[in-house]
């Protein structure tokens, strides 16, 4: 079970996975080119997400939850109010530069929102639907190739990774101990050519099943009304963009 896919029937749910692909590269690029300042337009973007969250019948608690997937770029930006030099300013007693403030505040905002719009694709969406709407919008087949097997072997590199850890500490391994970080070093090592191997042996059980490079489509291309309605979010997104010029 796809921990990202968040299973539903709702209108957002049935749109083409292309339209939505389009939808939120689009919003993304919005978020990205909106001055650092403009504080008003992240929140009118955040807004727009949970608008779409409603429709979806997401929880703002089950996107939060994987939102924490983004906390080492937090840490980061908290660091760099600390870091950057030029003027400084205090907040709450404690000098930081303002550069640096500016910066920490920059890395929050939009990786925040982006982490965001990228769960809503993902829960919105299964992997399969979103390799096949990266066909219909003419991927390069290469990437859609490395995508197809990600998909068929994640869940065999993570079961593999899980018996690896089992025998490890089945024979006295604890990784809580600093000294025995070169034991999870030559585990990882040994997990990479045993998946690169596997992944061989998969790709040619792939082909030897009739796998051309492209997973089978049996639906058509998506009608205007749904590009319409899928690119609703994005187009609001540019006019929040064109508000902060």
């Amino acid at each position: 079970m796809n921990p990202l896919h968040r299973p539903g029937d709702s209108p957002v749910h049935r749109l083409p996975a292309q339209v939505k692909i389009v939808g939120a590269l689009a919003f993304v690029l919005c978020v990205v080119a909106t001055d650092r300042t403009a504080y008003w337009a992240f929140g009118a973007y955040l807004a727009v997400l949970a608008a779409v969250w409603v429709v979806a019948a997401i929880p703002p608690g089950w996107m939060a939850k994987r939102a924490l997937i983004e906390t080492p770029f937090v840490v980061l930006a908290l660091a760099a109010p600390f870091l950057g030099g030029g003027p400084e300013t205090e907040v709450l007693g404690v000098s930081v530069s303002v550069s640096g403030l500016l910066a920490g505040w920059n890395i929050v905002a939009k990786g925040t929102i982006g982490v965001l719009a990228s769960l809503t694709l993902a829960a919105t969406t299964t992997p399969r639907d979103l390799v096949v709407g990266l066909q219909r919008l003419r991927t390069p087949s290469v990437v859609v190739t490395i995508a197809t097997l990600m998909l068929r072997y994640l869940e065999v590199i993570v079961a593999e990774a899980r018996r690896m850890r089992l025998a490890r500490i089945s024979r006295g391994h604890d990784p809580r101990f600093l000294w025995q970080v070169g034991a999870t070093a030559r585990g990882i090592g040994t997990l990479f050519l045993s998946s690169y191997e596997r992944g061989e042996r998969v790709h040619l059980a792939m082909v030897s099943r009739g796998y051309a490079g492209a997973l089978p489509d049996t639906g058509g291309p998506a009608r205007p009304l749904s590009w319409l309605s899928g690119l609703v979010p994005a187009a609001t997104a540019a006019v929040v963009l064109v508000g902060t010029l």
